[in-house]
């Protein structure tokens, strides 16, 4: 499978087949499973083989499929499937660290990671620092002898900051620190956070691997030394398992990302052109315009895709945000990302709506930014689509 290309690997990687020989994968919807004695289940528990299982918290066929399948794609040695991608860096981050350990981590991330890191860590005496991502002198800076990981998205949420994993996985190693990386906006597809430096990544495969809504998902990936003596004790023992049948449906989702996101990405890249000067917006931040600070870096680093995903400024603040997603008519208001269809969202008052104020200003997520996810519908009606919005939120 190491020689397959990348759609053979997301078609036939990891493929598991019962004595029935089905064409597609079978879901194993069982909590456990049966020994033939007493002595098989004995040995069992002290060590499991590729095809043994115990317990459906602690592994499944149907999960160990998808595991090994979006292995392949990440170049990762092993990877452990969770209920969510917040389980994921919940997970990641917890399992490896103890109190007195310190992190330092970039300060634009999704809300829900910056409350592991800034209430719950630091509950359980995890000192914790924030730095600009993008600012290498601030990661420098930070990091000390006594670091044991660094955190951030390799693409922020809402802001799309672009990080240099190469640059800060190298400052990282210098210490001795592990790399965790959340790569849910660079997408398994365009990413190459392990080949760059990463220890780890994690994603919510609730995103662009499923790609159509359908159910939570998360994994992290890693060296399998990381996974099963770190990750997996962690997981197996605190619950935070994936189940057999989102193993499954995620299964499916990964036979069609490459295709999926790299039209998602052009017709991003396509509204972005064509916003790019609108009277109406205060910005359009995507990575994938030249004008973006980091767009040097996504030619080297994400092979010069942008991502799914772009944010719009609009004039006038959160009246104007609000009149802008009221008057879409393609695009749906949710809070999810990298879905089949187009989604938009209202960070201020959303995903980042626990954040105080002054933070939001920070972190450049203004009353009027709303961010839009790039669906697989027509591009044109699209950009028609978010033409009228945009007139709509200044009339």
């Amino acid at each position: 499978m190491s020689d397959w290309n990348t759609r053979t690997k997301l078609v036939h990687g990891g493929t598991r087949r019962s004595q029935y020989n089905e064409v597609s994968e079978a879901i194993f919807l069982t909590q456990g499973f049966v020994y033939d004695s007493a002595e098989q289940a004995e040995a069992r528990f002290i060590e499991t083989g590729p095809d043994e299982f115990i317990y459906a918290r602690y592994g499944n066929p149907t999960v160990a499929m998808f595991e090994e399948r979006i292995a392949a794609l990440e170049g990762a040695e092993d990877a452990f499937a969770t209920a969510s991608g917040m389980a994921a860096v919940n997970g990641a981050l917890t399992s490896m660290l103890k109190a007195g350990d310190h992190v330092v981590s970039a300060k634009a991330l999704f809300g829900s990671c910056l409350y592991i890191l800034e209430e719950i860590l630091t509950r359980f005496g995890v000192e914790v620092t924030f730095v600009d991502g993008t600012d290498l002198d601030e990661w420098r800076a930070a990091v000390r002898d006594d670091t044991k990981a660094v955190f951030f998205e390799s693409m922020s949420n809402p802001t799309l900051e672009v990080i240099d994993v190469a640059e800060v996985a190298k400052i990282a190693h210098a210490v001795g620190a592990k790399v965790i990386v959340d790569n849910v906006f660079s997408t398994p597809v365009f990413s190459r956070a392990i080949e760059q430096g990463a220890d780890a990544v994690v994603y919510s495969a609730t995103k662009h691997i499923d790609g159509q809504g359908r159910c939570l998902g998360g994994v992290i990936l890693g060296t399998q030394e990381f996974i099963r003596k770190t990750v997996e004790p962690y997981m197996k023992h605190t619950g935070g398992s994936m189940s057999p049948f989102n193993a499954w449906v995620l299964l499916k989702g990964l036979e069609t990302i490459d295709l999926r996101v790299r039209a998602q990405a052009a017709s991003a890249l396509a509204i972005a052109e064509a916003l790019e000067g609108d009277d109406a917006l205060e910005r359009v931040i995507y990575p994938g315009l030249k004008r973006h600070a980091q767009n040097a870096l996504v030619q080297t680093q994400l092979g010069g895709k942008g991502g799914t995903v772009l944010s719009l400024d609009l004039k006038g603040g959160q009246k104007a945000a609000f009149k802008f997603l009221n008057a879409l008519q393609i695009a749906v208001i949710s809070n999810n990302l990298g879905d089949a269809k187009s989604i938009a969202t209202h960070p201020a008052t959303t995903t980042h709506q626990r954040l105080p104020d002054d933070q939001k200003v920070e972190l450049g997520i203004t009353q009027g930014l709303v961010r839009f996810s790039v669906g697989l519908e027509d591009t044109d009606d699209l950009i028609a689509d978010i033409r009228q919005a945009v007139a709509a939120s200044q009339a």
